[in-house]
């Protein structure tokens, strides 16, 4: 393909891009693909997961600071590009029931207007793939749910110049593929839990696996397996990089590294949109690009 490859991702959150499809990113960073990240929101009203810095005064006082310094030192890692929507974390509401979201955040913008400023960004940097949630955000945070709908809005709006005009948002540009991650999914979940039974060790994801019951998740299809477990290293390194929001010694990690790369050695995803021929399952994100170019 003589034309360079380009992969943007779209995340509600900075920590988002590490936890979901970091390792394919690095891959195909690896290849010479082009890949950025856009980040709608600062992640103001997200918690100090990281039971070590909970307490700590000046994170508390400059949360949005710190996260954006963590996404720098994650964007480093990962050797992608990063750019911010620039819209205010949602949070997420708890009780029962509900409180109401907080004004001006992200999840209470006008969907269209919010696509917009993605437009801009799809316009700007031409990527053939994009990926981001599915309509239920993957777990239904609402700025993961408005994530998935104006990804969805600038897909198609990338083209369409009288709703989104390129005096305002720029020359006019057709993705062609459009993925949601679907890296937490039952069968890695299941082959990892049993594998790790089997040697007689134990399992972060038996209450996992007991909630997929209780909830009765539906299924999602699993389209795309990339192989990209040489790069779970660099994912976990970029994830811890987000202190704030991951505990170093928490469930994430206590998977061993060789189990997980001959149990899963794939990152997954299911593809939601294609303008070029496809045939599934699949490898890699840009099939069907790289050989109609």
């Amino acid at each position: 393909m003589t034309e360079q490859l380009r992969l943007m991702a779209v995340h509600a959150h900075p920590d988002d891009e590490s936890s979901k499809g970091a390792a394919t990113m690095a891959k195909y960073v690896s290849e010479g693909v082009d890949v950025m990240v856009v980040t709608c929101t600062g992640g103001e009203r997200g918690s100090v997961l990281n039971p070590q810095l909970q307490g700590d005064a000046y994170i508390e006082a400059n949360i949005h600071e710190v996260r954006r310094k963590e996404m720098d030192e994650a964007r480093e890692i990962l050797g992608v590009s990063q750019e911010w929507l620039g819209f205010v974390d949602s949070g997420l509401p708890e009780g029962d029931p509900l409180p109401p979201l907080p004004e001006g955040c992200f999840a209470l913008e006008d969907v269209d207007t919010a696509a917009g400023a993605l437009v801009r960004k799809i316009r700007s940097f031409r990527p053939q793939v994009v990926t981001t949630y599915d309509e239920n955000g993957g777990y239904p945070h609402p700025d993961h749910i408005m994530t998935h709908k104006i990804t969805m809005v600038a897909f198609d709006g990338a083209t369409d110049t009288e709703k989104f005009p390129e005096a305002e948002f720029g020359p006019s540009w057709q993705p062609l593929k459009l993925y949601y991650n679907q890296g937490f999914n039952r069968p890695r979940t299941t082959a990892l839990h049993e594998a790790l039974l089997a040697r007689g060790m134990e399992s972060p994801y038996g209450e996992w696996l007991e909630r997929w019951k209780e909830f009765q998740r539906a299924e999602r299809t699993l389209t795309t397996f990339v192989p990209c477990a040489e790069f779970f290293e660099v994912r976990d390194k970029a994830l811890i990089a987000h202190r704030t929001q991951i505990d170093p010694d928490g469930g994430w990690f206590r998977v061993p590294m060789d189990i997980q790369k001959e149990v899963w050695p794939t990152e997954e995803y299911e593809l939601s949109k294609a303008l070029v021929p496809t045939s599934l399952p699949e490898e890699d994100l840009f099939a069907g690009i790289r050989d109609n170019a």
